[in-house]
């Protein structure tokens, strides 16, 4: 079993949003830190080894109050640190401690044109040549604008393009809060998002028609009968909470945690071949592919909120916790005494009573006042580390097993 060095950095406010330095290793103590972003704080560069504050980067809003942003990401360079915000990105020289540039993703606040809302995900491309990232709002997508905007470096604030078709208005977006956007590593211009509320992830094609999706990633039953056909799952069964996914250092697998405590893992290759000869692009104009899991394993008993790749080794990491707030019924008193004295002169006293001593309330019930608000409980906060080497496989193989691989638990915590 290996062993576990846990450090715990306490913060004065519940904290929106991290993002480790991506060159960060622990052999190498100047890139061992990372990024939070702490409510009505600055954004903090802490030490990875022991929490201390390095530097901070101030976001400040028109009232002068902190303002944190509640997402973040590094450019491909780690120059620079991007933040989300309401109707704005800020943008920090890495290296230069204090304020920074900010670029308005709308006009105004009155103005219907740009990205609208709290920017909650941002995600670079791997192309380190272009400078593409793709930003994100908590606002749903409308009829009039999309709620993912691609930009670049060298344009600013101005978005390139709309994950959208404004001719298409039943097609512009999809229609819920985006939680999570990533690129994929290998082939930087396929765009994954997940929203809230909705059991699916969707891939883009940003070379071609970005006015549906190339790829729908569902738990659900195949249909083929449009993109939100996948949306199969009950409301009642879904969560406002973010539920992240991850796509290995290779780009071909998708391993995604949901509600129930199952993760998903999904081949990214499937469909990749066309014997048509028709060019990805061309292709998602007809159809949109709906992927199913090549593998399902029950990993926790509450919700994952995060799963995460090992960038060498074929292992995943889970992390599970959501908050439940149990229900207390309280009963009459002595309701079990005299139950059967109430059942035996029910009809006796349904036909006596007068219509004035049938309103009257019973004198043996006693209302429960509560003084306090019921606290938010966890029914399984874990941390576990799964291995995909199936039984064949020697203990030097880095390449994640198919489906019928030994998916087991190495570490918990």
């Amino acid at each position: 079993m290996p062993s576990t060095n846990r450090s715990i950095f306490s913060q004065p406010s519940p904290i929106l949003d991290f993002a480790w330095y991506p060159a960060a290793s622990a052999h190498v103590p100047a890139t061992y830190c990372f990024v939070a972003s702490v409510r009505e704080c600055p954004v903090k560069l802490l030490d990875a080894s022991d929490g201390r504050l390095r530097a901070s980067y101030s976001i400040v809003d028109h009232r002068e109050r902190q303002v944190a942003p509640h997402s973040l990401a590094f450019n491909l360079i780690t120059d620079k640190l991007y933040c989300g915000f309401e109707d704005a990105i800020e943008v920090f020289d890495v290296n230069r401690p204090g304020e920074g540039r900010r670029l308005r993703t709308t006009p105004s606040k009155k103005s219907r044109d740009g990205l609208k809302g709290i920017v909650s995900a941002l995600a670079f491309s791997n192309d380190a040549s272009s400078g593409v990232y793709a930003a994100g709002s908590l606002s749903p997508s409308s009829s009039l604008s999309s709620n993912i905007a691609i930009f670049t470096e060298a344009t600013g604030e101005v978005p390139v393009m709309f994950v959208g078709d404004e001719n298409q208005a039943d097609s512009f977006g999809i229609r819920a809060s985006v939680t999570q956007l990533m690129f994929n590593p290998m082939q930087p211009y396929l765009l994954y998002a997940s929203f809230r509320r909705r059991d699916a992830i969707y891939t883009w094609d940003v070379r071609g028609d970005v006015s549906v999706p190339v790829q729908i990633f569902t738990k659900g039953v195949r249909s083929a009968s449009g993109p939100d056909s996948s949306q199969q799952t009950r409301c009642a069964d879904l969560t406002n909470q973010k539920l992240r996914f991850d796509i290995d250092i290779g780009g071909r697998w998708l391993g995604w945690g949901d509600q129930h405590g199952d993760v998903h893992i999904f081949d990214l290759n499937t469909g990749a071949e066309d014997p048509s000869g028709i060019t990805q692009p061309e292709r998602v104009r007809y159809a949109t592919e709906q992927v199913l899991p090549v593998a399902t394993f029950h990993a926790h008993e509450d919700a994952i909120g995060s799963v995460s790749f090992h960038p060498l080794e074929p292992l995943l990491l889970s992390v599970s916790g959501s908050r439940h707030f149990d229900t207390v019924v309280t009963h009459p008193e002595n309701s079990d005494s005299s139950s059967d004295e109430t059942d035996s002169d029910s009809d006796e006293d349904r036909h006596s009573a007068t219509p004035s001593s049938r309103r009257r309330p019973k004198e043996n019930i006693v209302a429960e006042v509560r003084h306090s608000h019921p606290q938010p409980t966890t029914h399984d906060d874990s941390i576990k580390l799964w291995s995909f080497k199936s039984q064949s496989e020697n203990n030097t193989s880095i390449i994640l097993g198919p489906a019928d691989s030994l998916v087991q638990p190495v570490l918990c915590s």
